[in-house]
């Protein structure tokens, strides 16, 4: 075999190496914009439930006006950023840092349910509120889903060879999405006030 074909031979397995990895990169950067669209598919939901949540809960509840003013203004906040068509990481992670608000205003209005025995009766509010826990939940899974997602695309573009291709090409990392730092605290539980 002459030495020519030889060399043809090596480059044809480098050009179909290339190929390969950069096709690799692709998917992994496809599967990672797909997850982040999960997210944005139960935001878009969860936005969509909050206003009927509001309405059913104001009747019961209307000094606690505050307390909805603020779910609907991040509402709207999340809304306007979810109208971005082209979402950075920055922006992800901004749309994730309202919804982690929006979660803890959420939280405090299923609260409400506890001190009006009228409301925790009301069907309606009984419905939505299970909606909305399905959909933080959701939420929760999607966020997972997401940075496995990232892990596994952030890898390919750390690991040689897939990492030549990546940098020939101009793939880039994609940041996690992180757990609010309040999350994460041990909550502190105390029995000695209690009789």
């Amino acid at each position: 075999m002459s030495a020519m074909w030889i060399i043809i031979i090596v480059l044809a397995i480098i050009i179909i190496a290339g190929i390969v990895l950069y096709n690799n990169l692709v998917k992994a950067r496809t599967y990672t914009q797909e997850s982040w669209s999960q997210i944005d598919v139960q935001l878009k939901r969860r936005n969509d439930l909050i206003p009927n949540l509001v309405s059913t809960v104001k009747g019961y509840a209307t000094h606690e006006k505050e307390t909805f003013e603020k779910v609907v203004e991040l509402r709207n906040q999340l809304v306007d950023q979810e109208s971005n068509p082209n979402p950075t990481s920055v922006d992800r992670e901004q749309t994730m840092q309202l919804s982690n608000q929006l979660s803890g205003q959420l939280k405090s209005v299923f609260a409400l349910a506890e001190n009006y025995p009228d409301l925790k009766a009301n069907t309606e509010f009984t419905k939505l509120m299970e909606e909305l826990t399905n959909t933080e939940n959701k939420i929760a899974y999607s966020r997972q889903l997401y940075n496995s997602s990232v892990a596994s695309y952030n890898i390919k573009l750390q690991t040689f060879p897939s990492n030549l291709v990546a940098g020939m090409t101009g793939f880039k990392s994609v940041n996690y999405l992180q757990v609010p730092e309040e999350e994460t605290e041990v909550p502190k539980v105390s029995f000695d006030d209690q009789k």
